[in-house]
């Protein structure tokens, strides 16, 4: 079959892109690495960490990190149909207003706040309703959490006592303030890119999707991407585009696929054997992260969400959609700017209703909680390279976490935020003692081991095919990739700065404003 446009991975980018094409009657064709998902565990969103390290995860690892300790750190990523969508908190947010301002001052027209926000309100259907700042209709549920737990209410009113500014709407206004989050949920149910743009797309007739269809290469001739090579159980087949190809696998994916396709520094493919089609040396480049570090105190109430699938909860979510099976694990956080001159908060928190330490396999048995104060300013920036020049190979990833002193610095301040936070008087009653860092860590230079100790990514690697017009830019402002016809990049790996916020909805938004491009130039 013949098809005008070829999608390559059905994630948070790429499902929008299929949408919003399949709207003009077009024929599409995406190709997804991984599964439908049609597991049970992404649809009840207490459960997406059993979804973690299995076979819907990439399940990736960085390299050793120097600054922490040379440990490796872990990274998800979704292999299914919605991509990490399908398997994330659920956590709406957009990012500063002023990220999207600086990249427009980067040269990349089209891409400020004021080109943006449309684009959000038009992606989001707001539970609250319609208002100056959201919008209603769209394709992704936003929400209020069903039933929160009573630790994340706790946590709220301790950032009272504090003297934190309280919101209940990040993406408002302001984005500073503490309170519970909203999630992309719908019913007490996940609600991912695939259930808001994909599936509704596949309804139509003119979209095909092909899973665990793992994309090899790009085929480029005479200096135009025709279509790709791809590994469908053992058989070699290709799909062809008569117009274009997007690209669409995330920061990872994306870039190997290019590299693996001849497209990327010329240095780097030569000593692995690839034919240079064209010489992009910032391919790979500009990888960029979020980090957490733990701060964890002891309960003695068992309410926090190692009771979960107790009978009594297991019975409240088969019911009502109510209990704890409905939590998006990190309920409620908040934003701060720390340092003068910040054109946005460099600080976010996630508070969860028990041990979440180490990506899980840190926690202790019992109960607890656990504030994370997040890096989401980031100032170090790392990069991603091919291991070998078999497709399946797994790359190398260096987020070159902490290189920046900078960053060090906000983790110290949020650490010490967060202890205050959870030694204040509402917790009284739920806290028992300190977990980590521990009563007897109290010096700076203490704090600054524990972080190095326990920090992890969050799951928000971006920058690795970035947009601009400099010699480091692989793509363009339309998000072409520059010097080969009919390829585009539609994902997180596009973004030239990190957003200071959670990456999944700005990364749907980068579909939707890739399939506007493509649609206006049609």
């Amino acid at each position: 079959m013949a098809y005008d446009y070829v999608v390559v991975g059905a994630g948070s980018g790429g499902s929008a892109v299929v949408w919003r094409l399949a709207e003009t009657g077009a024929q599409v064709l995406v190709l997804e690495a991984g599964g439908t998902d049609e597991r049970e565990e992404i649809h009840i969103p207490a459960a997406f960490s059993a979804l973690l390290r299995s076979p819907l995860d990439w399940e990736y690892e960085t390299e050793p990190q120097k600054y922490l300790d040379d440990r490796t750190d872990y990274w998800p990523r979704g292999k299914v149909l919605g991509g990490s969508s399908s398997i994330n908190a659920m956590i709406y947010q957009r990012g500063a207003q002023s990220d999207y301002d600086h990249w427009s001052e980067l040269g990349n027209a089209g891409w400020s706040w004021d080109d943006m926000f449309p684009l959000f309100k038009r992606s989001e259907n707001q539970e609250r309703g319609a208002s100056e700042y959201h919008g209603v209709g769209g394709p992704m549920n936003v929400a209020d959490l069903r039933d929160p737990n009573p630790l994340s209410t706790t946590f709220v009113n301790a950032c009272g006592e504090q003297g934190l500014p309280l919101t209940n709407d990040f993406n408002g206004a302001s984005q500073e303030g503490f309170g519970l989050y909203q999630v992309n949920q719908k019913g007490g149910m996940r609600w991912s890119a695939a259930d808001g743009y994909l599936h509704p797309a596949l309804a139509r007739g003119n979209v095909t999707a092909i899973t665990r269809a793992h994309v090899t290469r790009l085929i480029v001739e005479n200096g135009r991407c025709t279509g790709v090579a791809y590994d469908k159980g053992g058989e070699q087949l290709v799909a062809n585009a008569s117009l274009e190809v997007i690209l669409c696998g995330g920061a990872i994916n994306s870039p190997q696929v290019l590299m693996l396709s001849g497209i990327g520094p010329r240095q780097h493919l030569e000593s692995l054997g690839i034919d240079v089609v064209h010489d992009v040396p910032g391919v790979g480049q500009n990888l960029q992260d979020h980090m957490m570090s733990p701060v964890a105190f002891n309960t003695d109430h068992e309410i926090t969400l190692r009771s979960a699938t107790t009978e009594e909860q297991v019975a409240k979510f088969e019911s009502d959609r109510m209990g704890m099976l409905t939590s998006n694990i990190a309920e409620a956080g908040g934003f701060v700017t720390l340092f003068n001159g910040s054109p946005a908060p460099e600080l976010q928190f996630h508070f969860v209703p028990a041990f979440s330490i180490l990506h899980g396999v840190g926690s202790p048995e019992g109960h607890g909680f656990t504030l994370f104060p997040t890096l989401v300013g980031t100032r170090s920036v790392g990069r991603m390279w091919l291991r070998s020049a078999d497709p399946y190979d797994k790359p190398h990833l260096d987020p070159a976490y902490l290189e920046d002193e900078r960053d060090m610095d906000v983790l110290l301040e949020g650490t010490k935020m967060a202890r205050d936070i959870l030694r204040s008087a509402a917790f009284d009653e739920f806290r028992t003692t300190e977990h980590l860092p521990g009563d007897h860590i109290v010096s700076d230079e203490d704090l600054r081991e524990h972080v190095r100790t326990y920090a992890t990514g969050v799951y928000h690697p971006v920058g690795t095919v970035k947009m601009g017009s400099d010699d480091d830019a692989v793509v363009d402002d339309r998000l072409r990739v520059r010097g080969i016809k009919g390829l585009r990049v539609a994902d997180a790996s596009i973004m030239p700065v990190i957003v200071n916020a959670n990456t999944n909805n700005p990364s749907i938004v980068i579909g939707e404003k890739c399939a506007q491009m493509v649609i206006d130039e049609r």
